[in-house]
């Protein structure tokens, strides 16, 4: 499948059709991540539940903190 690279305001970018991304199980607003190998790129969907954790456990770690600085010593 061949895409266009297009004028976006003040940058580039690529549209992806509506087949795909209901494939891929994507809508607006998802992220991607861009990586390069070997001489071309791989879009790949940010692991949104990994970003979830982590902001659980910043959430809890706040919350807690006196005491796991406690349970530190």
């Amino acid at each position: 499948m061949n895409v266009t690279i297009r004028k976006i305001g003040n940058s580039e970018g690529i549209i992806i059709p509506r087949e795909v991304l209901a494939e891929l199980g994507l809508t607006a607003g998802d992220e991607l991540s861009l990586v390069r190998n070997g001489d071309g790129v791989r879009l790949e969907p940010v692991k949104a539940d990994l970003d979830r954790q982590l902001e659980v456990a910043r959430e809890a770690m706040a919350k807690y903190r006196i005491a796991l600085r406690e349970l530190a010593k």
